[in-house]
């Protein structure tokens, strides 16, 4: 066996580690959480329950639990925020990304603010304007309050997808006759689909998971699956099997939207998401 044959089998095994590794750290930690939305009774040192039970799903889908109102909730919170923040971030980016002009960094570092600041304090700032506007306890202001932390991500994300984008399609597509719609529906977004279910698929997670600003803004009043997880974690109602019950369907949705993400676009092309 030759020094090349070697080399390339220790890379497959490399490769081989690495993926294994990776399911690894997804799988471990999940197998608990499925373990204890079964569990009645599971005290240390017991490697396994002691007792078994659907406790936590009879819970989950009786008509008092709140659940499948929250998960329509935050399903609908999910994609108006996503569509909304995809909406006002394409012109944004656009500009930014395919044209020079003065201050053009000193916009991009002020892009990055909401994550500089500490979200606590924009949300408690939010939160006093909202109830001075009669926003709070509104899904409208849950909402505002979300494009505020995904719009300046997904403007970041496009930005780096229109800055590796060829402005000659749009002047070819305009000497060919196609009007202003047709290159943004026909040149643009094709090319740059890749970029834009990256950025909705990250905006989409991230408003999923989101806690604070739906807890503060929405006051107990909208409430979402990350709220409710939270009332059984907190509050002197710590229930493992309910929040284990409760952590594997926030996952769902997530799960589904990311399996739609893959079957649209190559693997390969996923990372113009992030200007490669």
């Amino acid at each position: 066996m030759n020094t090349k044959d070697i080399n390339k089998r220790m890379k497959k095994l490399i490769a081989r580690i690495i993926l294994w590794g990776l399911v690894l750290l997804v799988v471990v930690p999940f197998a608990p959480v499925l373990i204890w939305s079964f569990t009645q009774k599971w005290f240390w040192p017991s490697l396994l329950p002691e007792q078994w039970g659907v406790r936590a799903w009879e819970y989950i889908v009786s008509p008092y639990s709140q659940v499948g109102e929250a998960i329509i909730t935050t399903v609908v919170l999910g994609l108006v925020v996503t569509f909304l923040t995809l909406i006002i971030s394409l012109p944004a980016a656009k500009a930014i990304g395919q044209n020079e002009f003065r201050g053009k960094s000193v916009l991009e570092i002020l892009l990055l603010a909401p994550y500089l600041v500490s979200p606590t304090a924009v949300a408690m700032g939010l939160y006093i304007i909202f109830i001075q506007l009669g926003l709070n306890a509104t899904m409208f202001g849950v909402v505002l309050a979300m494009l505020i932390s995904t719009t300046p991500m997904m403007v970041r994300m496009l930005t780096s997808v229109f800055e590796s984008l060829d402005p000659s399609y749009e002047e070819q597509a305009r000497s060919l006759g196609a009007n202003s719609f047709k290159i943004v529906t026909k040149v643009i977004i094709p090319i740059i689909t890749p970029g834009i279910v990256a950025g909705c698929l990250f905006t989409f997670l991230n408003t999923l998971n989101a806690f604070f600003y739906p807890y503060l803004i929405g006051s107990g009043k909208v409430m979402v699956l990350s709220v409710l997880l939270f009332n059984f974690m907190g509050k002197g109602g710590y229930d493992l099997p309910i929040t284990s019950a409760l952590s594997i369907i926030l996952a769902i949705p997530g799960i589904i939207f990311l399996l739609f993400s893959e079957k649209m676009i190559k693997e390969e092309y996923f990372a113009m998401g992030f200007g490669s």
